[in-house]
């Protein structure tokens, strides 16, 4: 018998398996807590439970640790690319030359979307949020896709999981486009995957479009940098949606609406806005003691981090990303200087270094993001394009599992007890 916790409750003693991964802190068994005391645990947020067991991505807050199957998130920004990933994160090894070049042929020829889907975009008025179109949309292709929607056939699973894939890019594309009243452009299947999103984001019919090399490395990075971040609200979300039986499609759309909030996907926003109010270097000082002050409202964005109590290992990447886009766009903005000038002031002042508020990634792929070009609208359906793959394995591996259960979290509740209805005449 393994390590056991003991917990005392009501007089008597209870032993429950604590569980070892492969890394990471050690997990108490309490799925016969209920059962044996009658109570529940009292977690809200979750933020002290373990949902399910997962083999995809390891995060160390404390240390700065972020792995994707094993492998250093550093290193696979640095070197990798954002098919790569995808391969890895959907089937657990690197891939070798020809497997890679067969994902990404596969990949290719899904990028298309039903034609009848571009009226869809038209039901839309003008000026909607492009994560309103692209909630939509993506929940609509289950009525288009029947022939991957069996959940328990793996084929099936993985006919969906490309799709969702191949045709976020063209989605996100098509949602921005129509924002701007421009026509939409078909995919180019002999551009990168990447390559291929930024032709159909910003070429036009009448124009050859050119993909400028480290604007297309910076957003394959991008992509990489997010393509999965373990249980978070939205990947629990696509697990929670999926542990119901329900198609791909309306799990990776719940995924989605979850991201669209301004705690989850919109921090990268935020950071910008900050940084525009902010203005020039020389107006930091006022803003670092406004940020220390409890009493002002104002706050820094794009600092600290809900799970890293260290420096965000994705930060380090995009931080020298910022300078290649830049030089490669010619771009001479002072929100660069500013974010530069912010940086190293919070890393060496006491007061963010005590309370460890180091920048995130989302300090610095605002300010990539709208070098390239992309409006604040466009930030938050890029998170969700990349992300998109690891919802997609996070929702294979939970189908996978044959203990998996139907979501049903617990309350501790607090309102009235049983009483009687009072007729309306009486009231």
């Amino acid at each position: 018998m393994g390590d056991q916790a003991k917990l005392s409750a009501g007089g008597a003693d209870y032993d429950y398996p604590v569980l070892k991964g492969s890394v990471g802190p050690d997990v108490v068994d309490i799925r016969k807590l209920y059962g044996q005391t009658g109570m529940f645990t009292f977690d809200p947020g979750f933020t002290s439970t373990a949902s399910c067991e997962s083999a995809l991505t390891y995060i160390d807050g404390d240390e700065g640790v972020l792995l994707h199957r094993g492998y250093p998130i550093g290193q696979l920004a640095e070197n990798s690319s954002f098919m790569e990933v995808s391969y890895l994160l959907l089937n657990g090894e690197l891939p070798n030359k020809e497997e890679l070049e067969k994902f990404e042929f596969t990949i290719s020829r899904h990028t298309m979307l039903h034609e009848q889907l571009a009226t869809f975009y038209r039901g839309f008025r003008r000026d909607a949020h492009p994560m309103a179109i692209m909630c939509g949309v993506v929940g609509a292709l289950s009525a288009f896709y029947h022939d991957s929607t069996d959940i328990s056939d793996p084929e099936h699973r993985k006919i969906s999981s490309h799709r969702l894939i191949a045709k976020m890019p063209t989605i996100a594309a098509m949602a921005y486009k129509y924002s701007i009243g421009q026509p939409f452009l078909y995919p180019d299947n002999n551009l990168s995957y990447t390559g291929n999103f930024l032709r159909m984001t910003f070429g036009v019919p009448a124009e050859e479009y050119e993909v400028i090399p480290a604007v297309e490395k910076a957003m394959d990075r991008i992509f990489i940098l997010h393509a999965d971040h373990e249980q978070n609200a939205s990947t629990s979300t696509v697990r929670l949606a999926g542990s119901s039986g329900a198609n791909p499609f309306a799990c990776i759309a719940a995924g989605i609406a979850c991201l669209w909030g301004p705690a989850h996907g919109g921090a990268n926003e935020a950071a910008l806005n900050m940084l525009k109010e902010i203005g020039t270097p020389d107006k930091i000082p006022h803003y670092i003691e406004r940020a220390k002050d409890k009493n002002d409202p104002f706050r820094l964005m794009g600092f600290g981090h809900r799970v890293y109590k260290n420096y965000d290992p994705r930060a380090t990447v995009m931080q020298s990303t910022v300078r290649e886009v830049f030089e490669a766009l010619k771009v001479d903005d002072p929100l660069f200087e500013t974010a530069l000038r912010l940086e190293e002031i919070a890393l060496n002042d006491p007061y963010f270094v005590e309370k460890k508020l180091f920048p995130n990634v989302d300090f610095y792929s605002g300010i990539i993001l709208s070098a390239i070009g992309f409006p604040t609208t466009m930030f938050t359906v890029l998170f969700a394009l990349a992300r998109t793959v690891g919802w997609v394995a996070q929702w294979n591996e939970m189908i996978s599992d044959p203990g998996q259960k139907i979501g049903r979290p617990r309350q501790l509740y607090t309102g009235p007890t049983q009483r009687d209805y009072v007729p309306l005449s009486q009231r």
